[in-house]
């Protein structure tokens, strides 16, 4: 059966698309900005099994390049459209040249509605116009932004740029920026026989689990429309992986979902890892494993205990937290932190298992089935609880799909699709375990999703510790980093081999690669882009909780205020994953 670049080829005869061989095996192909729409309403709507999802959409700025890949054709900013099938199991990459400071390419907001927040944060970071979008605004930077942070003339340190000020003209100007204006969120003003209330949540308010502002069209209490307003926890994260090598990168993965540590540092390094051809052994692959499942218990019993507080029940917080802690001090004792362990390492982990670390497993696999058991007669099988979110916010599941649903979330529409399953990384196929669905796709559904995913990391937990392999915990390749520490003693090169590494960074192959993974909120996406040098050209985080939160308006509308905070617990998002 011939390939979906093969197939794209033969539809467009004249369309100029021209494939490019890429580390990650992601079909690639470049297409001309002249006819990326029709190649993409192909692949959406006519192309056996489609191409349904929009899984991200990015730019790259080409104009720093040390090393062009071969096949690159001439451009100054690349737009990137990575489309995935859960029919065929398959990923489609189509990327689009541009040239000029300030290029443009039409819209597909018609097509993929996903694709509307993807095309403002583009032109917010990069600037990079997109004609036909319905509100093309600034997204992540405030209203008043002068330039593009991800473009490669922007500065990246706050060392080379002038010392922030804010004088008494500009506060009065940035005061009046924020002064609410329906217009300048897509909000339509009052007609002449009509009048609405408009309501700002946030961006201080305990519901919203973070700085986020969500500004409401209210007749009555019934939900007309919402809008969420994000960027208050943005950082630069992809702007800092171009300045950091691949190696002290891992610490600022931690922070992207800061409720699942070490789920953070997967993707990445297993993006770095095809890039630079790392074989990662099979003990190390397990740890991982083993690591990551605690982790996902971790974040899901965080969800439970807030989204219990959320809908007025105060007690399940405690307790959930409580447990949170005893799965911490597994995680303290092997890596040495809690939250934020930063513990995963390109080639494998940061040191082997310590003395005693089955006993602390044992221990937690034991003690939690029957928690979770209080948890269900609690909170689920509460009749104030299942009256709060049965029923409320729900999703079909080809609106989930259509706007880039994954995860839990998807599940609970029916969708039986998991990545660890599906497409298995880290050795999960050697694993056994169920991947639990719901069908009504409503607050109640994503909530029975995840207290069922709960036992089923315990089983993985449980057979990762009865079956850990033996073996080396990380890779001897020499792109490895860094060097196992053993090696680092057995001469003076190997010594000056591991201080480069530390300090300066080994080089990687010229190239791209993108690894996603099946995390506690959804799917997560690192596309690694490399010319060549210690640190990687571009560096892309694809975040479910980005595209969980842009589906609020679709969700909310026709319920009552009360309402979307159910609505907002049940989406389980953290802000630094929507805003990195």
């Amino acid at each position: 059966m011939a390939g979906v670049i093969e197939e794209l080829q033969a539809g467009f005869p004249d369309a100029g698309l021209r494939p490019q061989p890429v580390r990650d095996e992601v079909p690639t192909a470049w297409a001309p900005a002249a006819r990326v729409r029709e190649v993409l309403r192909y692949l959406k709507a006519e192309a056996p099994q489609p191409y349904r999802t929009l899984f991200d959409l990015t730019v790259i700025d080409e104009r720093a390049r040390l090393q062009i890949p071969p096949g690159q054709p001439p451009c100054d900013f690349t737009v990137v459209y990575h489309l995935l099938s859960f029919d065929r199991n398959s990923d489609v990459r189509l990327k689009v040249p541009l040239e000029g400071e300030y290029p443009s390419v039409a819209s597909v907001t018609d097509l993929f509605p996903a694709a509307n927040w993807y095309e403002r944060e583009a032109w917010d970071m990069f600037g990079v116009r997109f004609e036909g979008h319905p509100f093309l605004e600034r997204l992540l930077m405030p209203r008043s932004w002068q330039g593009h942070p991800l473009r490669k003339e922007h500065p990246a340190r706050a060392t080379e740029m002038e010392p922030y000020t804010l004088p008494d003209p500009r506060v009065e100007e940035e005061e009046a920026d924020l002064q609410f204006h329906p217009e300048h969120y897509g909000l339509p003003e009052a007609g002449e026989h009509s009048d609405y209330m408009f309501l700002n949540l946030g961006p201080v308010h305990p519901g919203t689990h973070g700085l986020l502002r969500i500004v409401l069209r209210l007749d009555g209490e019934e939900i007309l429309d919402a809008v969420p307003d994000i960027g208050f926890h943005h950082r630069g994260v992809e702007k800092m992986a171009e300045r950091q090598t691949y190696h002290t990168f891992i610490p600022y993965t931690d922070r992207v979902d800061y409720l699942a540590g070490a789920q953070n540092n997967l993707p990445y390094v297993l993006a770095v890892e095809k890039l630079a051809g790392i074989e990662v052994p099979a003990r190390a692959q397990v740890i991982r494993v083993m690591i990551c499942e605690l982790f996902r218990i971790i974040s899901h019993l965080v969800f439970l205990g807030t989204f219990g507080t959320d809908l007025g029940a105060m007690s399940p917080v405690f307790f959930t937290f409580t447990d949170r802690e005893r799965a911490f001090d597994i995680i303290e004792a092997i890596c040495g932190g809690r939250m934020h362990p930063q513990w995963f390492r390109i080639g494998g982990v940061a040191e082997d298992l310590p003395k005693g670390w089955k006993g602390l497993v044992d221990e937690f696999v034991r003690y939690l089935p029957s928690r979770l058991r209080e948890y269900d007669r609690m909170l689920v099988q509460n009749r104030i609880f299942r009256d709060r979110t049965i029923g409320v916010g729900p999703y079909t599941r080809d609106e989930a799909i259509a706007w880039g649903v994954t995860g839990p979330n998807l599940r609970a529409t029916g969708m039986e699709w998991d990545f660890r399953k599906k497409r298995p990384y880290s050795m999960y196929d050697q694993f056994d375990f169920e991947i639990p669905t719901a069908e009504s796709g409503d607050c109640f559904a994503r909530t029975v999703v995840r207290m069922e995913e709960m036992r089923q990391s315990l089983r993985i937990v449980e057979q990762a510790a009865n079956n850990m392999p033996d073996g080396p915990y990380k890779s001897d390749s020499p792109l490895a980093m860094p060097p196992r520490k053993e090696q680092t003693m057995v001469a003076i090169e190997t010594l000056i081999h591991h201080f480069l590494a530390v300090s300066w960074g080994f080089p990687m192959p010229v190239g791209e690669a993108h690894a996603a993974i099946e995390a506690p909120k959804g799917y997560y996406g690192y596309y690694a882009v490399s010319d060549g040098g210690t640190h990687a050209y571009r560096m892309r985080i694809r975040t479910p909780s980005f595209a969980h939160l842009q589906t609020l308006p679709l969700l909310c509308r026709g319920f009552m205020v009360s309402d979307l905070l159910a609505i907002l617990g049940s989406l389980d998002y953290v802000l630094a994953d929507v805003d990195r």
